[in-house]
């Protein structure tokens, strides 16, 4: 009995302890006070002034576009680290270059940031590019640390792979680059998806590395939230972070629904 209840009650103060803080945050976005800690009625006007903020909608339009890039250029760096290391194991400097594909996911934030930081400036000066800091110097540090994360999702899913599909193909007369793209990316797909949504998400929500290497005008939307919450938590931070929870939640939900109905499919055979 004593078993019985416990599981649940963790359960329950688990999923409190994650999520209460979250339907507070919905819930006040709905407040007509300024206040965050006074509730005095039920209102949208604070949607009406974050779509009526160009700051705060510059920002989610740069996150997202440096987000969307950075994601693309990690996964095809990440993707092409990943077959080089379950593909070729025996080549010379294995163990260095697993070492370095690997060392962004152990580093942390702040050093990543002003090591970018500081290669930047030296480029600057050497070679004349990158000139000043903007949005390619923060694609170019999010496609850094992105890869690496995306290089272990997709090295595990080509761990399990099965490579007589590949033989099958060659020896029908198909080329090893064709059966690469008609045979090994299809199989590998849900990998590669996996890989782009977890890239996207780490550079939409990244904070640090993002202020040492953005310059002026190139400020993220985690960037202004920051310096929005320096002075207090305004409804209007609220109402976008309501939104973001909004989309995501409905995103899940349609791949939870596309996940049930192609269950029944793949039983019928």
């Amino acid at each position: 009995m004593r078993r019985g209840w416990f599981l649940p009650i963790a359960a329950t103060l688990g999923f409190s302890f994650l999520y209460a803080p979250i339907i507070s945050m919905v819930v006040f976005s709905f407040n007509e006070n300024r206040l965050v800690t006074v509730w005095s009625g039920f209102s949208t006007k604070w949607y009406g002034e974050l779509f009526n903020d160009p700051q705060m909608l510059g920002a989610a339009w740069l996150s997202l576009q440096i987000a969307a890039i950075s994601a693309t250029i990690a996964l095809v760096l990440g993707t092409l680290a990943a077959v080089a290391l379950v593909r070729f194991r025996s080549f010379r400097g294995r163990t260095l270059f697993s070492g370095m594909v690997s060392a962004p996911m152990v580093m942390p934030d702040v050093i990543t940031g002003l090591s970018m930081l500081l290669l930047f400036v030296a480029m600057e000066s050497l070679l004349g590019w990158p000139a000043g800091r903007g949005m390619l110097t923060i694609v170019i540090a999010h496609s850094t640390f992105a890869m690496a994360y995306i290089c272990v999702v997709v090295q595990s899913r080509l761990a399990d792979f099965d490579r007589s599909v590949e033989e099958a193909a060659m020896d029908l007369g198909a080329s090893p680059l064709r059966t690469f793209f008609d045979i090994t990316l299809p199989i590998i797909a849900p990998a590669l998806v996996s890989g782009w949504l977890l890239g996207f998400t780490l550079s939409l929500d990244d904070l640090v590395i993002a202020s040492f290497v953005s310059g002026p005008g190139s400020s993220t939307l985690p960037m202004v939230i920051f310096s929005k919450v320096k002075l207090g938590v305004s409804p209007d931070v609220n109402a976008l972070a309501t939104i973001i929870v909004a989309i995501v939640a409905t995103g899940v939900l349609i791949a939870t629904l596309i996940q049930l109905r192609s269950k029944p499919k793949r039983a019928r055979p």
